[in-house]
């Protein structure tokens, strides 16, 4: 049984290396890129397999043939024809200041001059960028492949400090301006990150740069599908299942639940490498990705957005294609949800491609993204502990199975009590965007502010069978027993559960009233 490659991104180790590791082959999406276009641009979020895909190109073109054997492209390539490749990647560097920007830039620059042995002129990194590519041509006698991994780290690294966010903006734009005057020296290029930054000089010098990021051609270039993980984690799978005492078809459910759904053209959905890895090794479910994959500063983002922040990553709506061509994350302004979709947290459920203008329906992908993704949020906004959130979550899911009211009250007494007064909002809105959050922890499938043809339901949780209508009231003003009369009124007057009919319909009311809560929860005929 060939071991798991947790962590390994040179493409080399991982196929030269005793430990006998297990590879996903995704040669045949390289060979496709390379022998149909120059100038690529890839976007997934981190912890995605971007810097190996890097690595693989890398070796390619450097003609490195004995460890390609066995894979798609090994009888395919001119293995003859070896290019020069100039290799930068962001990943290490640190962006605190401009001066430190300005030495990562150097740093890798001086690298690849060592390696074809150059001696580099020019100090700034612009010029030495442009020195480094021409020259490397006149020595080797060969265009040169530039492959450039998490292009957009240097600024999002910093995007909370917004002024120094700017200047590395600039930098960037300078040194990544050379790109296409240097178009005579270059053979391929290949550049990913995880957002494509609006006016930056690598999409609107190089006019010719061809975004693969929605390509449904390229949609599994990175992750494992499903039967690339059937075939090649076959023996891992046996393995797990027999320790972990379940079936084969109880556990591949399980893995889809947890790490699958991510996908880039609404139909073909992949498993996070990261995460699949972690729990075949580990043999638990738990959430892995999270706490590596997730930058600091989305979350800060969208907690200081508030109950916006909130229904960006919660309400499935859809977006426009023209969101994703020109984003700048750094404007506070602009929705969220390009971002939250580019980070991992959001992915297309479904997309209508046959207009002008691309139609994209985005959703949280899997249980892992929800749960971590909740905990988090919740943690923040009820300044509570992360392990008493779910016990709370499971509370209130268990009395609404069986339809008991105290046991719900108590709960949510419990989880909003602890709420600091600042972030209290006297909205429905507030209360009703924590409830939502809420939900997303427990085993139902949630739709917030469904429409019917009478009107807007707060919430629809769906278990089996199961419909539980919900609406969610807050007054300081009206007694809760009043409130709760109009939230029953509301979805009998408006026939909210219409639209269920023909499963077990439960009615739930809620009620926030100041520091108290107050729910009824119903079963009615269908």
């Amino acid at each position: 049984m060939k071991n798991l490659p947790i962590g390994v991104q040179s493409f080399l180790d991982l196929r030269t290396n005793p430990n006998n590791y297990l590879y996903v082959d995704k040669t045949e999406y390289i060979y496709n890129l390379i022998t149909s276009g120059k100038f690529y641009f890839l976007s997934r979020p981190r912890r995605f397999g971007k810097s190996l895909l890097i690595s693989t190109m890398d070796e390619l073109f450097s003609g490195n043939k004995k460890i390609f054997e066995g894979l798609f492209i090994y009888d395919k390539w001119n293995w003859e024809e070896a290019n020069p490749v100039i290799r930068i990647d962001f990943g290490g560097g640190a962006y605190r200041s401009s001066e430190l920007l300005n030495n990562t830039l150097l740093r890798n620059l001086n690298i690849n001059a060592e390696k074809f042995g150059i001696n580099l002129e020019n100090t700034d990194p612009t010029n030495q960028f442009s020195e480094l590519m021409r020259k490397t041509h006149q020595k080797t006698g060969r265009t040169v492949v530039l492959l450039i991994d998490e292009y957009d780290k240097p600024i999002l690294d910093v995007i909370e400090d917004n002024e120094l966010a700017q200047s590395n903006k600039k930098t960037l734009h300078d040194f990544y301006q050379v790109i296409k005057a240097n178009d005579d020296h270059l053979k391929f290029v290949f550049l990913t990150g995880i957002s494509k930054f609006a006016g930056l000089s690598v999409f609107s010098a190089l006019n010719n740069l061809n975004d693969i990021s929605l390509d449904k051609r390229y949609a599994s270039i990175c992750g494992y599908t499903q039967e690339e993980l059937e075939s090649i984690f076959a023996e891992h799978i046996e393995r797990t299942a027999q320790e972990l005492n379940y079936t084969r078809q109880e556990l591949l459910d399980g893995i889809k639940k947890h790490y699958d759904g991510y996908a880039w053209n609404g139909k073909v959905s992949v498993y996070n490498p990261y995460s699949t890895l972690l729990f075949f090794d580990k043999q638990e479910f738990a959430n892995y990705w999270f706490g590596t994959g997730t930058p600091t500063f989305l979350i800060e983002m969208i907690k200081k957005d508030g109950i916006d922040g909130i229904k960006d990553a919660y309400q499935t709506r859809p977006l426009s294609g023209t969101a994703f061509k020109s984003y700048d994350p750094s404007r506070f302004n602009d929705s969220r949800l390009p971002l939250l979709f580019q980070t991992g947290y959001l992915t297309i459920k479904s997309a209508v491609l046959n207009t002008d203008d691309p139609k994209y329906v985005l959703g949280m992908p899997n249980y892992e993204v929800r749960k971590s993704f909740s905990e988090e949020i919740l943690s923040y906004f009820v300044e509570k502990p992360k392990d008493k959130i779910q016990g709370i979550a499971d509370d209130i899911c268990d009395g609404i199975k069986s339809c008991d009211e105290g046991l719900i009250e108590r709960a949510l007494l419990s989880l909003f009590a602890h709420i600091p007064y600042p972030l209290r909002i006297k909205k429905e809105a507030y209360y009703h965007s924590i409830f939502i959050v809420l939900m997303k922890l427990m085993n139902f499938d949630i739709d917030a502010e469904q429409m019917t043809n009478l009107g807007r339901i707060d919430a629809v949780l769906s278990l089996g069978q199961k419909a539980i209508i919900t609406e969610v009231k807050h007054s300081i003003k009206k007694p809760a027993a009043t409130l709760l009369k109009e939230a029953f009124k509301q979805i009998k007057d408006k026939k909210y559960y219409e639209k269920y009919l023909g499963k077990e319909i439960i009615l739930l009311g809620i009620v926030f009233d100041g520091k108290n809560v107050k729910c009824k929860i119903k079963a009615i005929k269908s």
